[in-house]
């Protein structure tokens, strides 16, 4: 089958819309005429008046005319679009019919998809897609007929939505490689575009809308598993806290009550044995003060609240001389902050201990009126930062997030690794929230 050249598609297209619209208008008037006669001449005969025209009956015919007119010029465009443009709209028939629908109380969701049926009805393309720019990526909103697949060999004509300077997207239609659009199309085609603006403006609302109610949807799950960790952390703290607390300080402390009751008796019995019992005491009273002061340093740092976050980490990596400790304008901040500050510390190092073989390891804390910044820098074998997740960084990532602060670890293999902390160095009133 040989090719249709445009001008003699375009041609063939105007002619046959031609006849459509002369037999449009040869029904208009012939509605009209025929009208005039049945009810004027018609009505005149039936009162008796056929030498001249009845005013009341001439008012009477208008009237039909306007009211019957749009209904029948209606008809008779179906009826020539079916026999004459063989069931296919002119396409000024088919920016008129989009303006109509723009104009109707349509739902804002359907209009892309009725605007993709009008661009490939008017166009006669085997389909045709309505696309919205966002921010990063085109989102394709309708394709009409909806689910078609565009063959191979198609050809892709594209024409751009733009608003005021903005791009909004673009009209898409798809026809066979021997096939391309007259010149009538591509005008309609270029209509269509100018008066997409508001349909691919609300389009693109829409599509907003849903990335950031995926985005809500996304961080309420990833905020509930992580409560639910917490909760699970919490409830595994506190069994092993009673545990130690009944296997440690609770028998250390009963020891002691059973002995100061033994030596009350002996006093009055053995003054010498109830002496050597109340000096025993003294090591079992030491003894569980330890205890004690172990089981705190697990719950909340000693000397943290004394000294601040650089003395209590001093304290602590002090005895290591792998570890090089640098504070540079650190000064005091809420509490919350100084414990993520230095749990993440103790989480980091204790890390590099286990799986780095580091040689050495510089912790540094930076303080600004802003924020407190906390570095563990190592030298050691690295990792994969983005394939490794253990429960180790998973534990500092809620905690510090948990204080509106921010995790980023960068590592590589052979190449060590770098935690970086970046903590608020004050933390919103309950009020603010």
């Amino acid at each position: 089958m040989s090719a249709i050249r445009p001008g003699q598609r375009w041609r063939r297209h105007t002619r046959r819309e031609l006849l459509a619209a002369a037999l449009v208008g040869a029904g208009l008037t012939a509605f009209v005429v025929l009208t005039y006669v049945v009810v004027v001449l018609g009505g005149g005969v039936l009162l008796g008046r056929t030498s001249s025209p009845s005013l009341a009956l001439s008012v009477l015919a208008t009237a039909v005319v306007a009211v019957a007119f749009d209904p029948v010029q209606r008809r008779l465009e179906r009826w020539t679009t079916r026999t004459v443009l063989g069931g296919r709209a002119s396409p000024y028939d088919v920016v008129r019919r989009f303006t109509t629908t723009l104009a109707d109380q349509h739902p804002d969701s359907e209009l892309p998809e009725r605007l993709a049926r009008v661009l490939r009805d008017g166009t006669g393309a085997e389909s045709a897609q309505v696309w919205v720019d966002m921010v990063d990526r085109g989102v394709l909103a309708a394709t009409w007929p909806p689910g078609h697949v565009v063959g191979p060999g198609a050809h892709a004509r594209r024409m751009p939505v733009r608003h005021g300077g903005d791009d909004l997207g673009a009209l898409v239609v798809f026809h066979p490689p021997d096939v391309t659009l007259t010149t009538v199309e591509e005008r309609l085609f270029a209509g269509l575009a100018d008066q997409a603006a508001l349909v691919l403006r609300g389009a693109r609302l829409r599509a907003e809308l849903q990335d950031r109610l995926d985005q809500l949807s996304t961080r309420a799950e990833e905020l509930r598993v992580s409560r639910e960790r917490l909760v699970d952390a919490h409830d595994a703290e506190r069994r092993r806290l009673e545990r130690d607390i009944h296997d440690g300080a609770q028998q250390h402390l009963v020891a002691l009550a059973v002995n100061l009751r033994l030596a009350g008796t002996l006093a009055t019995r053995s003054p010498e044995r109830a002496a050597t019992l109340l000096a025993e005491q003294e090591q079992a009273a030491v003894d569980a003060l330890e205890t004690l002061v172990r089981l705190a340093r697990g719950i909340f740092p000693p000397g943290l609240e004394e000294g601040g976050v650089a003395g209590a980490l001093r304290a602590a990596l002090g005895a290591d001389p792998a570890v090089e400790l640098v504070a540079t304008g650190v000064r005091r901040y809420p509490s919350p902050v100084e414990a993520t500050a230095y749990f993440c510390c103790l989480e980091a190092v204790q890390n590099v201990v286990k799986h780095a073989a580091a040689s050495t390891t510089r912790v540094e804390l930076i303080g600004t009126p802003e924020v407190l910044e906390l570095s563990v820098v190592d030298d050691g074998r690295g990792f994969d930062s983005a394939a490794v997740s253990g429960s180790g960084l998973t534990n500092m990532r809620e905690r510090v997030e948990s204080v509106g602060g921010r995790l980023v670890v960068v590592s590589a293999p052979g190449r060590g690794t770098r935690v970086h902390v970046l903590l608020p160095a004050t933390l919103p009133s309950r009020s603010a929230v």
